[in-house]
């Protein structure tokens, strides 16, 4: 048996590496209440009881040889089942994790698919951003201030032209100050409407952004539905390789009680023959003693026909030896 609380390191299809506890034997026999090996039970065939023991002897171990045997079997056989279906369930999840692997490549493969695009459609934005930046340098309107930052100067200094005390001067040069500042607002503001195709140029930069960010999102939400079909598959993995050591335990308790069967079997085989040996002997003998036994008859029984040669008057029992022997 494999000691308790033993460790090793195994590799995962995907090259990940994790250490795990070994299954015992003793672990599947509690697990799925397998029938212990009582060894007490065993039948044992020294070589000199085989060959000195009485044939009575041997008739009743051959019994004993053959119902352990039998127990043997069917111990065997039961643990081979339990064995075969712990085999099937081990498919089982390796076909899952197989089936979550094919799923998790070809989430992959989109999220590639996605990524491509993304940065394809990314790339175009940014020269159509810088597009929209060239034109409005052309336009200059991206020297200064922007629309809506004036627009706020504006809204700035009037407030501060109604709720301030100034003097004739400073009040003077506020107002000339606004109007400068509304004069630049109207200029910004015509040369932008002035510009249809700037406004084109960024709608445009901004539908292919927006298609970025979808495709984006795409690869995002794909991602983490890959790696959960990974985390499944590691998991499934792990399942098939727990359920496989069970399996190996639950295959060297078979072995066990099958070695112990065919051991038995061979021991009832060998009794078998030697009880065959013993019946060849005792025929051989029986078939001997009758031999004699007729010589002897025929030899009492030409004794008794030379008496009678000899003009001896016989009796019935000699007439029936006579008789028996077919010298009469």
């Amino acid at each position: 048996m494999v000691a308790l609380g033993e460790w090793k390191v195994r590799e995962r299809p995907d090259g990940i590496e994790d250490s795990y506890s070994m299954v015992t034997q003793d672990d599947v026999i509690e697990e799925y209440d397998v029938q212990q090996m009582d060894t007490s039970r065993n039948v044992e065939l020294p070589e000199p009881v085989l060959e000195s023991d009485s044939k009575g002897r041997l008739i009743k171990l051959a019994g004993q040889l053959r119902d352990r045997r039998n127990e043997l079997n069917q111990m065997a056989s039961e643990r081979a089942s339990k064995r075969d279906e712990l085999n099937a369930k081990t498919r089982e999840q390796v076909d899952a994790a197989q089936e979550h692997r094919e799923r998790r490549d070809a989430l992959n493969d989109k999220v590639q698919q996605h990524k491509e695009q993304r940065n394809e459609l990314n790339a175009e934005a940014n020269a159509l951003f810088e597009q929209v930046d060239q034109l409005k340098e052309e336009l200059e309107l991206g020297d200064g201030k922007d629309i809506d930052q004036l627009a706020e100067e504006i809204e700035q200094l009037e407030f501060r032209q109604q709720t301030e005390v100034l003097s004739t001067a400073d009040e003077r040069a506020l107002i000339e100050k606004i109007e400068s500042r509304r004069e630049q607002l109207r200029d910004q503001r015509e040369k932008v409407q002035d510009s249809g195709e700037l406004e084109g140029l960024i709608e445009e930069a901004e539908t292919v952004r927006a298609e970025a960010s979808e495709h984006h999102q795409q690869v995002t939400e794909l991602a983490d539905e890959a790696q959960e079909h990974h985390n499944r598959m590691i998991e499934a993995y792990r399942a098939a390789d727990d359920v496989r050591d069970e399996a190996d335990a639950m295959h060297a308790l078979f072995v066990e009680a099958q070695e112990l069967a065919d051991r038995h079997h061979e021991d009832f085989v060998r009794v078998q023959k030697r009880l065959r040996t013993l019946d060849k002997r005792e025929e051989r003998e029986r078939k001997d003693s009758r031999a004699e036994e007729r010589e002897a008859a025929r030899e009492e029984a030409e004794a008794i026909y030379q008496r009678f040669k000899e003009g001896e008057t016989l009796d019935t029992e000699d007439l029936m030896k006579l008789q028996k022997t077919g010298l009469l």
